[in-house]
């Protein structure tokens, strides 16, 4: 279902809570010099600003997170590990950061550019699975973070009927005392795009 500026924002700018669970089945496209990628959204994140231990935003704006709190539709890519990055699609109500980190995705278009971005020679259902495959595979970096959709050459058009979907804690990332669900904020689909699970560390200590 494609969407105006003006309703996509809206749709944005809510809870990520909310957000998160509507976004699955999207398809996300982006066109770049290289050609046009888009992926069915399969697996999502929701980081709830300087409410959520586990967020970059926790402690307020800094130079780096800064687009987290900027409009909703905004791009935040972080590099991690120092090794790869990661997207998020900013999702907020007003003047509380928040963000949706996309975690995994299903090739629907470009699979070649995808192959050749991923520096793979045969094809795989999991090639987008994971945040930092799935920016690999959109050929996202630091350059887009702040950007909204159309300036990083991209598109969402969000799926006609919610699809049932599952719950968890996020990966990574666990509650106060190590409790894996205490942010039971990971949602995802039944697909095999989707990333493996894993037990997260405590939240107040967080460093992604």
């Amino acid at each position: 279902m494609s969407v105006t500026n003006q309703a996509l924002e809206e749709f944005l700018s809510r809870s990520p809570l909310q957000v998160g669970p509507e976004l699955l089945g999207a398809r996300l496209s982006r066109q770049s010099e290289d050609g046009l990628v888009t992926v069915r959204l399969t697996e999502v994140e929701a980081y709830c600003g300087q409410q959520d231990p586990g967020s970059h935003a926790f402690r307020g704006p800094t130079r780096r997170t800064e687009p987290m709190f900027g409009p909703p539709g905004r791009l935040y890519v972080y590099f991690s590990y120092g090794m790869h990055w990661c997207t998020n699609l900013v999702a907020h109500e007003p003047g509380v950061a928040g963000a949706l980190l996309l975690r995994a995705g299903e090739v629907v278009e470009g699979h070649e550019l995808v192959l050749a971005r991923r520096r793979k020679e045969v094809w795989n259902e999991k090639i987008a699975s994971g945040p930092a495959n799935l920016a690999q595979a959109l050929g996202l970096d630091g350059a887009s973070t702040g950007l909204d959709l159309a300036s990083a050459g991209m598109h969402l058009e969000l799926p006609a009927h919610a699809e049932e979907y599952l719950a968890s804690g996020r990966v990574g990332v666990s509650g106060a005392g190590g409790d894996p669900v205490a942010y039971p904020w990971r949602y995802y689909l039944p697909h095999r795009s989707v990333s493996a699970y894993r037990p997260g560390k405590n939240v107040p200590n967080l460093n992604r």
